[in-house]
């Protein structure tokens, strides 16, 4: 009995002790933050979860996912482990709410973000539109595309349920708003399909003091003035009008920055002959756009040559001088500037997207939907039963 009172004495304790020792090893949990739990009870509407805290956390129904989830069963099984993230802070039973639609958020716009950084295409159905574009869905999240980046003839109600291809114009978790462009992923597609020194058939669509824009197939190209003719023109309207059909030569192709720069100068036979004679400019079109990519393919041999055998002379003995008067420099000087003066006034270039996207989806302001629901907020959340 003596060792029985001894043993006791010394391992007793009250149940204010054992209290006091659960605060001692309880954790901390704040809302933010991501935890383990295990799954132990499916009610009907919500799930309560074993997080180690000291009651039992609680997961609604419209927590469960990024999607519509009808019946808990369909996201969560009893005694199954994964990650949640911490909603609310405990309520007055201290339990605390908890959320794996949250956590889906966050790994879609960490997704999105890459998927913009790699400035890669996506493709998703059209589920609805309004006043201002139409809405999608990317990696769960609600994107907005506005009507002026949607490359199609058919009225914006019938594109519902239709698949299109997008690429990403705006990313911003913070203020909650993905805008994407059907426009630029279809220009993009086209110019992929184009090659430097490829004679193209092209409409003229509008005429700037610096230049005349061509239609190429869905795709607008710049002819600036200093590409026009090896003779001097005052303005472009002096050799073309609107809605002219010509052929031209590209020359550039800058495919991140939706640019093409195309030439009639390379096509002259003679200098002065898009003035004088367009239409042996157009009849000998091929045959000096042939001539043309063989200079530029002795010019990189030529390059090429230099390097390997480091003999700088070389480059100015194998290149004529009279080819560097054929290769446009306008590709890398006049154009770019040009272009970058006038950045406002290429309206059919993805280079516009830059200037037209902010203002067009600003003016739509209000149509822009966020593309996190609207749903979340934890004041929405069901009561939930204790454990």
């Amino acid at each position: 009995m003596v060792n029985q009172k001894l043993t006791a004495t010394e391992i007793g304790f009250t149940h204010e002790d054992f209290a006091a020792l659960l605060d001692k090893y309880d954790y901390h949990f704040s809302p933010g933050d991501v935890v383990p739990g295990t799954v132990f009870s499916i009610e009907p509407r919500g799930a309560l979860i074993d997080i180690g805290a000291k009651t039992a956390a609680y997961i609604p129904i419209q927590e469960m996912s990024i999607n519509r989830v009808d019946a808990p069963e369909e996201v969560l099984q009893s005694n199954e482990t994964r990650e949640f993230f911490i909603l609310t802070d405990e309520n007055e039973d201290g339990q605390l709410t908890l959320s794996i639609r949250r956590i889906e958020y966050m790994r879609a716009w960490e997704r999105v973000r890459q998927l913009q950084a790699e400035d890669a295409t996506v493709r998703s159905g059209v589920f609805a539109t309004n006043r201002g574009g139409a809405l999608v869905r990317i990696e769960g999240l609600r994107g907005f595309i506005p009507g002026s980046h949607i490359s199609t003839r058919k009225p914006k109600e019938e594109l519902v349920g239709e698949d299109l291809p997008l690429k990403f114009l705006e990313v911003d978790e913070e203020r909650n708003r993905l805008v994407l462009s059907h426009r630029r992923a279809l220009v993009e597609r086209k110019m992929n399909r184009l090659e430097v020194g490829e004679v193209v058939i092209g409409t003229v669509r509008g005429i700037k003091p610096y230049g005349a824009f061509i239609d190429i197939g869905g795709v607008s190209g710049l002819l600036h003035i200093s590409e026009i003719s090896h003779e001097h023109i005052d303005t472009p309207h002096s050799v073309f009008n609107v809605n002219d059909e010509v052929k031209v030569m590209i020359i550039d192709l800058d495919a991140e920055r939706g640019r093409i720069s195309l030439s009639t100068k390379q096509l002259e036979p003679e200098p002065g002959d898009m003035i004088k004679n367009r239409d042996l400019v157009y009849d000998k079109a091929e045959e000096m756009a042939a001539k043309y990519r063989e200079q530029m393919l002795a010019k990189q041999q030529g390059v090429t040559a230099v390097a390997e055998e480091d003999i700088p002379s070389a480059m100015e003995e194998d290149v004529p001088s009279a080819m560097e008067e054929d290769i446009p420099s306008a590709v890398e000087e006049d154009v770019p500037s040009a272009v970058e003066a006038v950045e406002e006034d290429i309206p059919s270039a993805v280079e516009a997207v830059e200037e037209d996207i902010p203002s067009a989806v600003e003016a739509v302001e209000e149509d822009v939907p966020s593309a996190v629901e609207e749903d979340i907020p934890s004041a929405n959340l069901e009561e939930a039963p204790s454990a």
